[in-house]
């Protein structure tokens, strides 16, 4: 039995989809935030529930002026629009093609090949198959603590040279010795795993390493303690809940039916500023080890693909991004946006194939003691 939204529910729900509507970068998180806000607020005025759309949907300063308006249109039926006429799309959110046009696809039959970039949004449904190199990723799973970098915990264990004493076995020591003291035991700080953050492109210039890389992501969060996935396109999308599930076939199949634009176009800075948008999303970068697995074809804006990594840079603990394009150890980046964050990057690697990309991550340990 399916339970019906109450009225009132509805209309918070459809807030969101109308920003998105008109340009707003609205993570499903935000949307469920909002009404969790909304709920703590009472709320008692339709002020309360602007404080908790600004909040919670956080509008960009020179956002503020259409987030209102369209905020007095949906809640309050203001006359007009968010402009004088018409809603247009500003600089920042209008999509374009090659030519200059903007460009609105839906459908499986976008980018078959998987070897162009585009702009364009592109909504579908898509079913992920587990990789056959099974053994190769279980192999990768076993090596993978032991390879990414990790950070000094609060915990102390025994060691033979520390700063800290251990009293507790210093004494018992002693005790075997009549009292006397003969040495003191040592302790140091334990070390632990780095969070992992990983960003997934699944837009139609990366078709036909989809499914691998979303293996790969599978068999990462099984290997390491804290670790979250992200994939983007147009889009922003949360898979770490579903590729925890044991079972490959049935974390894949969960994954697919989550992601909604699959093999579309190539927004990814719009996508990093999304993540960085939501506080929840912004503390997982904090002192991670970032893997961003794109081709880095960026078909929005530049600057803001570069201003969101900076801003990712700078929470951080290192970004290694793996591009499928890198097959020539002499790669070099082409796009702008690409060779503007690469000074960013602790590494620039292949990910033309599931082993390559399996070598390359393992290889981070080493570049770092290097």
């Amino acid at each position: 039995m399916i339970a019906k939204v109450p009225g009132a529910v509805r209309s918070l729900i459809a807030f969101p989809a109308l920003l998105r509507g008109h340009g707003f970068m609205i993570a499903p998180e935000q949307t469920v935030s909002f009404l969790e806000a909304v709920e703590l607020l009472g709320p008692r005025s339709i002020e309360h529930v602007r404080k908790a759309a600004v909040a919670t949907l956080a509008p960009r300063p020179e956002q503020r002026a259409r987030f209102d308006a369209l905020f007095d249109m949906h809640f309050l039926g203001a006359a007009g629009g968010p402009g004088e006429d018409e809603w247009q799309p500003d600089d920042e959110t209008q999509v374009h093609d090659d030519i200059g046009t903007e460009e609105i696809v839906l459908g499986d039959e976008v980018n078959e090949t998987g070897q162009a970039t585009t702009g364009a949004e592109a909504l579908a449904i898509r079913t992920l198959h587990a990789p056959d190199d099974a053994e190769t990723l279980r192999r990768f799973g076993d090596a993978l603590p032991n390879a990414l970098p990790r950070r000094r915990g609060y915990r102390h264990k025994m060691a033979r040279r520390g700063k800290a004493i251990d009293l507790a076995r210093s004494l018992r020591a002693a005790m075997r010795n009549e009292g006397e003291v003969m040495s003191l035991k040592r302790l140091r700080r334990a070390t632990r795993p780095r969070a992992v953050l990983l960003l997934i492109d699944v837009s139609g210039s990366m078709k036909r390493r989809s499914d691998a890389h979303l293996a790969l992501a599978h068999e990462i969060v099984h290997a390491m303690p804290r670790v979250e996935v992200f994939t983007f396109g147009t889009r922003l999308t949360r898979l770490t809940r579903a590729l925890r599930l044991k079972s490959r076939e049935q974390a894949l199949a969960e994954a697919s039916g989550l992601v909604p634009d699959w093999d579309g176009g190539t927004r990814i800075g719009e996508a990093l500023e999304a993540f960085l948008s939501v506080p929840r999303f912004a503390g997982y970068a904090r002192g991670a080890n970032v893997i961003a697995i794109s081709d880095g074809l960026e078909r929005g804006d530049p600057s803001t693909m570069i201003r969101a990594v900076h801003r990712l840079a700078a929470r951080a603990f290192r970004i290694d991004w793996f591009t499928p394009l890198a097959v020539d150890p002499q790669y070099r980046p082409e796009t702008e946006a690409l060779r503007a964050i690469r000074p960013l990057l602790a590494s620039l690697g292949d990910a033309s194939s599931t082993s390559r990309l399996c070598r390359a991550i393992l290889a981070i340990a080493e570049a770092r003691a290097a």
